[in-house]
Parts: C-alpha cells; structure tokens; sequence
C-alpha cells in the first residue's frame, strides 16, 4: 500500500490477541505498523510485534524490488515495535540503526547488545537525509516511555508519531476512530497529558499533511479534527457533554437507584452513560469518565471500605490524573454506610475536581429520604 509515491505500508494486522498490553481487550485485533521510504537511500520505519516477524521482513522484501534498506529508524522500544530488531538486523548486515540515546539502552537490555557499530543517535532536531527525502526527529519523552521520539519528512510532510495518534484495531476492520482512539489514549498514554501536551506544541510548528503512527489507520484528512481532540485529551479538558454513572451493585438496589437518577437525568434532557463496573469493559468506563465533565459514582460499602470494582475504578483514573470535573457520590450501607467518604478520600489528591454537595445515602433499599436525595442531586448536576 502506497501512503505517497516513496512512503509504502509494511505492516501486519492481528487477530490472534486477546488482551493487548495483557490488559485491554481487543475484539479488532491490532494492527503493528511499519512503513518504507524508498528514496536513494531506504529507511524502514519501525518493526512489528515478534509473532509477525516473516510477515514483516517479506513485504520489505517486496515493497523493495530487490533493493535493500540502510536505515532501520526506531521510534519506540515497546516489543510490539521493536521484537524484530535483531532479525532485520541480521537478514541486512549493511543496515544502521537510527534511534535515541535511551533506546539503544533499552534494546541492550531486551536484546543485549545495542549495535554499537551499525548505529546512529539521534536527537531533537537531528536529521537524516535519504535523498530528496529528509527525516527530521522529535523527541516525545513519555508519550509514553522515555525514549520515545518522532519524526518528520519534510518532502512529503509526512510525521511519523510513534504511538500517538494510534488506536485499537486492525486495519482491516471498519471502525469509528474516536472511539478506539479515545480507549487506547485513556488507556496507555492518559497519565503522560503533560508531555503530550508539550509535543503537540513542538508538531503543530510543522506542515503536515498525513500523520502515520504505530497502530491505526494513517491519517491523512481533516488533520486538525485528530490534533484537537490530543489537545483536549491530554489537556484534561471536556470532550463531550453530559454525565457519566459509574455503579457496583450486590444486591440491585443501587443499580435501581441509579436507573432512577438516569431517568431522571435523561427526562431533562441530560446525555447519561452507565457503566456497570462489574461487567463492562473497565477501559471503556475510564474513557467515559474522561470524555464528560461530570461523573456519578455509585457503590456499596464493602467491609468497611467500598466494592471492588469501585475501588479499582477510582485507582485507573487518579492513576491517570483525573481532574477538572464535577463528581456526586451516592453510597449504600445496610447498617454503616461508608463508600462516599472512602471514595472521596481517594479522590483527595486529583486536582480541580468539585463534588456536589448532595450525597445520596442508602440504607439497603431506598426510601422517600433517599428518592428526595436523588432529586436534588439531578437538580444539582443540572444546575
């Protein structure tokens, strides 16, 4: 596949993953992308995850019509990008490796050894000429690991941004790209909002007319749609309008009350989410939380702290940096209800977060105190 007359895909769709990163679930698959400038110089950009290594080096081999590549340029060292080093490096002995400084230690640590005499390091504002062809580096430190960099081909103003920008699923599936896009950010990159921010600062310089990253579909229309939603992702700020219920429920009482707040929310004409923590993708819930700018959070008081789904909730979004919203707290304690005070505390060190003032409370199942409390909450929310 021809990204522009030089720019070829090589890489490799899979659907053999289950969980990606031993975490999320991938029902797409992923896809591992490379890409080969065929200047008069040839700079292959990226490896692949370690399962499609033949794969990978035959559409080299084919995209190359007998000609052979002198650069390997390695944007980032996580094994999904950087398994096949070696076994390039070995079926082209003339090949030179272009990465950072830290990711010559890290490929000394996964691999041992770091090809002290087939190398190049690289740093910010560094360059590599192929010909009519100029790649030029970006460092993107902890988008999201610390070797991390970028680059950019001044000819046919193409960057290369590692995993920004990437999604969730193979390219072989048709899918919205906000929604896996906005999963994966939350997911891998949401605690790094402060360094994406500053390399969106250092790329929105360049003129860019296609953005090729690591996972996904190469973006080459409506560029600026893409670059906002980074900007308001890793800014913190608010995607969409509405608000997002976040429950754990025993018994089904809580989840009745929540149904009841939802109703009473959508009625008004509020966008309401539900996530049942117990049975939804938890990485699906995390986005949500992220994308509205207000969020419910609703559970039982479980041996004296709250339910375990909750618990691990609230832990993924100040692992995260949650910040600027509004959250309401509703708990249910039979006998000592103690979930909104626990979840609060949890929550004390993110920033810029306002809680209403309306806490529900419920003693097993609700009652007209409760429903009443409800009632104020949705007119709070509203508010």
């Amino acid at each position: 596949m021809f990204i522009t007359n030089d720019i070829r895909y090589i890489g490799v769709n899979d659907h053999q993953i289950d969980l990606f990163e031993g975490i999320y679930t991938v029902p797409n698959g992923m896809s591992y992308n490379s890409y080969a400038i065929v200047d008069e110089k040839i700079a292959i950009m990226d490896s692949v995850d370690r399962s499609f290594g033949e794969e990978w080096l035959a559409k080299i081999d084919a995209a190359l019509d007998g000609r052979t590549p002198d650069y390997l340029v390695v944007h980032h060292m996580e094994p999904d990008h950087s398994s096949n080093i070696c076994a390039f490096m070995e079926r082209y002995p003339q090949a030179v490796v272009v990465a950072s400084a830290r990711a010559f230690v890290m490929m000394q640590n996964f691999f041992g050894q770091d090809f002290a005499d087939r190398r190049i390091v690289v740093g910010e504002g560094d360059s590599l000429a192929l010909g009519k062809h100029t790649l030029t580096f970006v460092t993107a430190a902890m988008v999201h690991w610390p070797e991390v960099m970028m680059s950019y081909d001044n000819c046919d103003k193409v960057l290369f941004s590692a995993d920004a920008f990437g999604k969730f699923g193979a390219l072989d599936v048709e899918d919205e790209w906000a929604c896996e896009a906005r999963r994966y950010y939350f997911g891998i990159v949401g605690k790094y909002g402060g360094p994406t921010q500053a390399v969106l600062k250092k790329i929105t310089t360049l003129d860019i007319s296609a953005i090729c990253p690591l996972h996904g579909p190469v973006l080459n229309e409506n560029l600026e749609y893409y670059v906002n939603l980074y900007d308001t992702w890793s800014s913190y700020g608010v995607e969409s309008e509405g608000i997002v219920i976040a429950y754990t429920s025993v018994y089904g009482n809580t989840k009745l009350a929540v149904e009841l707040l939802a109703e009473k929310l959508r009625d008004k004409g509020c966008k309401v989410v539900v996530n049942d923590l117990a049975r939804c993708d938890m990485a699906e819930a995390v986005e949500d939380a992220f994308r509205y700018g207000k969020m419910v959070l609703a559970t039982t008081t479980y041996n004296g702290t709250v339910f375990p789904f909750m618990e691990d909730f609230i832990h993924h979004l100040t692992a995260r940096g949650y910040c600027n919203r509004t959250v309401a707290l509703m708990e249910n304690g039979s006998w000592a209800p103690a979930a909104a005070r626990t979840m609060a505390k949890m929550l004390e060190n993110s920033k810029d977060l306002t809680f209403t003032d309306t806490v529900v409370t419920i003693r097993s199942a609700l009652n007209d105190e409760s429903r009443a409390q409800l009632d104020a909450m949705t007119n709070e929310l509203l508010g």
